[in-house]
């Protein structure tokens, strides 16, 4: 689209960025209802957690293919079916009496997601002027993080209030309000130029790219080893009800929104690399706070909580380096692409997190999981330290260029 013909006004922004709330809110929100949906139909915590990790995976596999496939409609008809589908399969999850059958429509909502994720960054990666496109697609971005930010500990409070089933009709409440929003303002924009599954991968083959995004996987997983199974970890550590938990995500909320703000500001100040290293030092240290008190359970909740609000900043504080690093290593052409890979990256993450919780939780014991977490951290920042020289100086130049303007 020309750039004069480009909408100026934000209304489409706010739309996708209400899109991409509502999917990655329908994928976490679980971690709050897990032990009611458990009790409901009769499985292990353990299996219900696996429908974080059905839903992540299938968004992780799919979203590249589905990307290719969509890509000769209208991206505005695209994200109408994709949210179509993702309201009906979780408005029907009351009717859902078995864990198969609310396995069968969480499938059927992760292959929405799947095909809705990709074609939100690409609208707004044409909408967008390119002096605005990365802000714009770190605003959409940003719509993915509020959703366990806000999201799920809303989700948890509905689940509380009028059982687990209300929170998954709340979810589908929700797509349908974006779904409206982005028919009233989202413009009818033509199709982006056909794009292989090759091409759409291409950034994986600089290896520093995949380095990065190879970190913020490990980093996700360690994150949702804990997020995933927060509710019995805290129940058994510190005999946390339904209703108390909102109130801990609340609070762990407005801290992950904190360590976002104040990690953009690291990068910019002393780069993604070191601002990664500071996140995943602050996140390991609060697993190891947290495994010395499950050694010595039970724990006063005042002893916890603020472990749980370093856990939550720092582990919000990864994303912003992982995309500033992906944007400076790849340039404004293949921006989008990388960002969409990125959040292949997160959803691969977050069901290799809930499957090895899953695991341990059987095998091991819920004390397990503060230390795996931790070794995940200090994994990604391994990973993240090792790249090349290339990208050292590319970070060290734009930290000097942001530094002489400011």
């Amino acid at each position: 689209m020309p750039l004069s013909r480009r909408p100026t006004g934000g209304l489409w922004l706010a739309a996708l960025t209400l899109t991409a709330f509502a999917l990655q809110t329908d994928d976490f929100v679980i971690a709050g209802v897990l032990p009611s949906i458990a009790r409901g139909l009769s499985v292990g915590e353990a299996a219900a957690g696996q429908l974080v990790t059905v839903f992540s995976i299938i968004c992780a596999v799919v979203a590249p293919i589905a990307a290719v496939a969509a890509a000769p409609r209208s991206p505005r008809t695209v994200l109408t079916c994709g949210m179509l589908v993702f309201c009906a399969a979780n408005l029907a999850v009351p009717f859902a009496s078995s864990y198969p059958a609310l396995l069968a429509l969480r499938v059927l909502a992760a292959l929405a997601a799947a095909l809705t994720l990709p074609a939100v960054f690409s609208v707004t990666a044409t909408l967008s002027p390119p002096d605005r496109r990365g802000r714009h697609l770190a605003t959409v971005t940003a719509g993915l993080t509020g959703a366990v930010v806000v999201g799920v500990p809303l989700g948890t409070w509905i689940g509380a209030a009028a059982g687990w089933r209300a929170t998954f009709v709340a979810g589908g409440a929700l797509g349908a309000a974006a779904l409206v929003f982005l028919r009233v303002a989202l413009p009818d924009v033509p199709p982006p130029p056909a794009a292989g599954l090759r091409e759409r991968l291409r950034p994986l083959a600089a290896s520093a790219v995949l380095r990065a995004l190879l970190a913020a996987t490990v980093a996700v997983l360690g994150n949702m080893v804990i997020q995933t199974y927060l509710a019995p970890l805290l129940h058994g550590l510190a005999g946390v009800t339904p209703s108390g938990l909102g109130v801990l995500l609340t609070l762990t909320g407005l801290a992950g929104i904190a360590g976002a703000r104040l990690s953009g500001t690291l990068v910019d100040r002393i780069g993604p690399g070191r601002s990664f290293s500071v996140a995943a030092v602050a996140f390991a240290f609060a697993m190891a706070g947290l495994a010395v008190c499950w050694s010595m359970r039970p724990a006063h909740v005042a002893a916890i909580v603020p472990l749980l609000l370093l856990w939550s900043a720092a582990a919000w504080a990864v994303p912003p380096p992982v995309q500033a690093r992906v944007l400076m290593l790849t340039g404004p052409e293949s921006g989008p692409q990388a960002l969409a890979l990125s959040s292949s990256a997160v959803y691969l993450g977050a069901s290799l997190g809930a499957g090895l919780g899953g695991w341990a939780i059987g095998s091991l014991s819920l004390g397990a999981l503060p230390i795996i977490a931790g070794a995940c951290a200090i994994v990604g920042a391994a990973l993240f330290a090792l790249p090349a020289r290339k990208t050292l100086r590319v970070e060290d130049r734009n930290t000097e260029d942001r530094h002489a303007n400011a």
